[in-house]
């Protein structure tokens, strides 16, 4: 029987903002549940993640973002994944998004957003699904 493809994510803080607590506590918890995880630390640009993500061949984005920078950094991501040709990665952002900018980064190819306080198992059966519709097609 073949075993299943782990599922890869990286965990990414793009932009300056300095708290990680948050995008750690993430990170551990999908790597108890027995995915790969990537955790590039503070301060990546979007080139830089995008890069990783090519590299590592990752399933998952995860951007953590406290900064509200979200409106430019997240947009970069998504149009540097459609230009290098792999828009099949999910994109999920954390952190504090209000609910106005939620919608419009949805729109722009967003899977979900995840707030502060999100219970890490929720975020866990989140991605499982939605890489588990992906990996049948």
């Amino acid at each position: 029987m073949e075993e299943e493809k782990k599922i890869r994510v990286i965990i990414a803080k793009p932009g300056l903002d300095g708290h990680d607590r948050g995008a750690k506590i993430v990170a551990r918890a999908l790597r108890d549940a027995g995915m790969e995880v990537i955790y590039m630390g503070l301060r990546n640009t979007p080139e830089q993640i995008v890069e990783t993500a090519i590299q590592e061949d990752v399933d998952v984005i995860g951007l953590s973002i406290l900064s509200g920078a979200h409106m430019a950094l997240v947009p970069r991501v998504l149009e540097l994944l459609k230009e290098n040709g792999v828009e099949d990665k999910i994109v999920l952002v954390g952190g504090i998004i209000p609910k106005v900018d939620e919608e419009k980064l949805k729109e722009m190819g967003v899977a979900e957003i995840f707030g502060p306080g999100t219970p890490t198992d929720k975020i866990v059966e989140f991605i499982r699904q939605r890489v588990g519709e992906i990996r049948k097609r």
